[in-house]
């Protein structure tokens, strides 16, 4: 009996569907079982082959990918990687499906499907083993400005002497949606790298700034970083701290990726702990590998507090494994009660 893991290919072309699954199969531990060209085929497929993954793009005749998948994972929850497409409107769906419950998303390319498609070989086969092992939870319907968390209470006063890091990868999305929705409008300013394409960041930040009390901002090179706001890191470059006098200032770089990511997590916690050092306050929630652990140690030995997200509420327990391994978490949290931790560790008032 194969030890493989099971992918369903949904995409109304079969140049995509064909390239996809050499792609997969490029992979020894990975095997395409079933491909189908619409949703209401791969509904009969899923239950034929009870694969472990999907993969799903999103427009396709006879009901479009997010329809199906609001229905998937109201019914069957099971772990789906979109198929995107670079592009604002791609961008705006794709989020839209990380909110019903997908768990990542590759890039569809543009033109030259196959060679664009076979540069992101490895990047394919590590989204779809991570999502094979990922948390998936059932997604009922329900209204959302009933159930959005509210801003706990907390007042903090003078500058921003205390700066909160924040990195996340494989259903950070969420994780991140569901941390900012918590921070009062007061709080110490949050710098925030997730591993996201840059056609996504801006519309991510503008999203989260409409679900927090906080003012969330894709991050420019050199602003003055202010207290209420929180800098997410561009897509297409890291972001650091840089320290000039009293004030905290952005910064973004092009330089290499770091653990095949470009922005980084740790670029972003080593920059903290050369410039903030006790000051600073890091934390590492789901994703997969293993970016950001060493940043976090090497803010925990220049005196900063440290949380890791808990696996039980991980989608993808990868990085902040191995920053507990390491030894870099001060403390483990589950999801829920990581901005609280935050607030205490920051001294709120009220």
């Amino acid at each position: 009996m194969s030890n493989k893991i099971k992918v369903l290919v949904i995409d109304d072309s079969a140049v995509v569907r064909g390239v996809l699954k050499e792609i997969i199969e490029s992979n020894t531990d990975l095997e395409v079982v079933g491909q189908a060209p619409d949703p209401i085929l791969a509904r009969e497929l899923i239950k034929q082959l009870d694969p472990d993954v999907l993969t799903l793009d999103v427009e396709m005749p006879r009901m479009n990918g997010l329809e199906f998948l609001e229905k998937l994972m109201r019914l069957r929850p099971m772990p789906v990687v979109m198929v995107s497409a670079s592009t604002a409107r791609g961008s705006e769906v794709t989020l839209k499906a990380l909110e019903l419950g997908a768990v990542d998303f590759i890039n569809k390319p543009r033109i030259g499907a196959r060679e664009a498609l076979s540069e992101q070989a490895y990047e394919i086969g590590e989204k779809l083993r991570a999502a094979a092992r990922a948390r998936v939870r059932r997604h009922a319907p329900r209204e959302p400005a009933a159930t959005a968390p509210r801003p706990l209470p907390g007042q903090f006063q003078g500058g921003c002497d205390r700066l909160v890091f924040v990195g996340s990868s494989t259903g950070g999305t969420e994780a991140l949606k569901e941390l900012l929705s918590r921070m009062p409008a007061s709080s110490p300013p949050l710098l925030i790298t997730q591993h996201m394409p840059e056609s996504f960041t801006h519309s991510f930040a503008q999203r989260l700034n409409g679900l927090s009390a906080m003012t969330v901002k894709e991050a420019a090179h050199n602003e003055r970083i202010l207290p209420g706001h929180a800098y997410v890191a561009p897509g297409h470059s890291h972001l650091l701290v840089r320290k000039n006098g009293a004030q905290y200032f952005t910064e973004l770089s092009k330089a290499e990726p770091v653990n095949r990511h470009r922005p980084s997590v740790d670029v972003l916690f080593h920059s903290a702990a050369e410039s903030v050092g006790g000051n600073a306050l890091g934390v590492i929630m789901t994703g997969m590998g293993k970016d950001g652990a060493q940043g976090m140690l090497a803010m925990r030995q220049a005196g900063a507090y440290t949380i890791a997200q808990d696996e039980a509420s991980c989608v993808v327990f990868g990085m902040p494994k191995a920053a507990i391994e390491l030894g870099a978490a001060t403390e483990v949290s589950p999801l829920p009660e990581i901005a609280g931790r935050i607030l205490d560790r920051l001294g709120r008032r009220g």
